[in-house]
């Protein structure tokens, strides 16, 4: 058992959940500043009537523990030299949009934020690690989203446009696998980050702008983004033509099952699918519109119009390779609700998963479900696949010898990874295993330290307190072994 041998082994992080250094350098605030856990509906935002705009007003009883992070705007050199060390090839990290155009629609960048990330690119490439570098990971500019409502407004494609053409052009040879939006099929799950999408004109409740988020205000965001992706495909190519442009999507509702062969529960099952992914999926990856979609928007009482000129635009300019990422699977019964949270689509629970991770998240473990989820998404489009998130969060702690003993993630890595494999073997074209994290950042689910993902423990908890220090768990050695193998320990 041994991967292909360009196989990219390595993590991924979010820029929000790992730098810190929220207003550092001329950065202005994103979505995600003011929020605690990004699944919550407590934006700290207040709508002025004087104005009639919203306006940052952070709750001084709240942690907002991505400001300060795990600093990795300061350590990242340090970090970086950790992931080496486990024999990564590759480092997913995102660039945080506020750092280039702090408001979002300055025309003129920030030098300081270029230079940060021409810094970290070039310790990647010293350490010969290819950078994976996202575009978009929930991290708009707030200001326009305040401002403008987000990506409801066509506007914002024109301030997109702006900053992905100043940094293809800054970090041409540096980067080459790109990814435009971060798990952009959550837009009617978590709109406020995925969309950046906010009601501004008369909203219905102003003490709760995510409630106050219009259907029309989100399909008008998918139309907008849909549109967007395609010009950013174009211009990616037209700057360097090495360069690889991919989407990212969330792919663990690819593995929702029929809770049994019930008609209903099949079709059931069927619409999950589309509702949760495919529906993006399909405009990036097949450059259609698909026909679904037009029941749906009847049903949700909207109007979403693309012109024949964008139309030919989306067909032309697909993206070069999906990403994805992969926590979980879930059942649907219709007799039971389909629910959301960070590990994808909750409904009923397979009776035939007996693994299962530590409480108090305790996710169902799938590892087959991965293996499925790359069948199909192969099948479906015929483009290359990277895993750019797969990972388990535990609660974890230093024993009196100051180590973490973390076996389940061990075991999670190992039986996910033999999955990839046996995908790749029924022929599937899987570039690259990226973890999700591999080092403890601020989950961006519930907004604290406690859920722990990574090889390398990270000395902070979720009141805000702790040194910072860096310690390796067992994980960190297991996780080398395989990469300097190429999987073959694993037969």
């Amino acid at each position: 058992m041994s991967f292909p041998k360009n196989f990219l082994w390595g993590g991924a992080i979010a820029a929000n959940q790992y730098e810190g250094a929220w207003l550092t350098d001329g950065k202005q605030p994103n979505v995600t500043d003011v929020l605690v856990g990004i699944m919550a509906k407590d934006p700290g935002l207040a709508w002025n009537p004087e104005t009639k705009k919203y306006e940052m007003k952070l709750n001084p009883d709240k942690v907002y523990l991505s400001h300060d992070a795990v600093d990795g705007y300061h350590r990242y050199r340090e970090d970086l030299k950790m992931m080496k060390g486990m024999g990564f090839n590759s480092f997913r990290t995102s660039i945080s949009w506020g750092r280039i155009f702090p408001n979002g629609d300055e025309t003129e960048p920030n030098e300081a934020g270029l230079k940060f990330y021409d810094d970290m690119f070039d310790c990647m490439r010293e350490l010969e690690m290819e950078p994976v570098i996202t575009l978009s990971h929930y991290e708009t500019p707030l200001h326009l989203v305040t401002e403008y409502g987000g990506w409801s407004n066509p506007k914002l494609i024109g301030f997109w446009m702006n900053y992905v053409k100043t940094v293809f052009t800054r970090y041409k040879g540096k980067v080459r696998y790109w990814l435009t939006f971060n798990e952009v099929n959550n837009m009617f799950r978590i709109p406020f980050v995925s969309g950046a999408v906010l009601t501004i004109d008369n909203p219905a409740d102003p003490s709760d702008p995510i409630g106050s988020t219009t259907e029309q205000d989100k399909w008008d965001a998918f139309h907008n983004i849909v549109v967007a992706n395609a010009m950013t495909v174009e211009a990616g190519h037209e700057i360097d033509a090495e360069n690889q442009i991919g989407c990212m999507m969330t792919a663990s509702s690819v593995a929702t099952y029929p809770y049994n062969c019930d008609p209903e529960n099949i079709l059931g099952t069927l619409d999950a699918q589309r509702r949760n992914i495919f529906y993006m999926a399909d405009c990036f990856c097949l450059g259609i519109i698909p026909t679904y979609l037009n029941k749906v928007w009847k049903e949700a009482g909207v109007t979403v119009t693309f012109t024949e000129e964008e139309l030919a635009l989306i067909k032309k300019y697909t993206v070069d390779f999906l990403s994805f990422s992969y926590y979980r699977s879930t059942t649907f019964d219709k007799d039971v609700n389909l629910k959301v949270d960070t590990s994808g689509l909750v409904c009923r629970d397979n009776p035939y998963l007996k693994d299962q991770a530590p409480k108090p998240w305790g996710w169902a473990v799938d590892p087959a479900g991965l293996r499925y989820t790359l069948n199909v998404l192969y099948d479906r489009y015929h483009l290359p696949l990277m895993i750019v998130e797969n990972g388990v969060g535990l609660d974890e702690n230093l024993d009196e010898e100051g180590k973490i003993h973390d076996d389940f993630r061990v075991h999670y890595i190992e039986e996910h990874i033999k999955n990839v494999h046996a995908a790749i073997e029924d022929g599937v074209d899987c570039r690259g295993y990226l973890y999700w994290g591999p080092i403890d950042v601020v989950s961006a689910g519930t907004g604290e330290m406690k859920k722990r993902y990574g090889f390398v423990y990270v000395d902070r908890f979720n009141d805000g307190h702790g040194t910072l220090e860096r310690k390796t768990k067992e994980s960190y050695n297991r996780y080398k072994e395989i990469i300097e193998s190429n999987g073959e320990v694993l037969l």
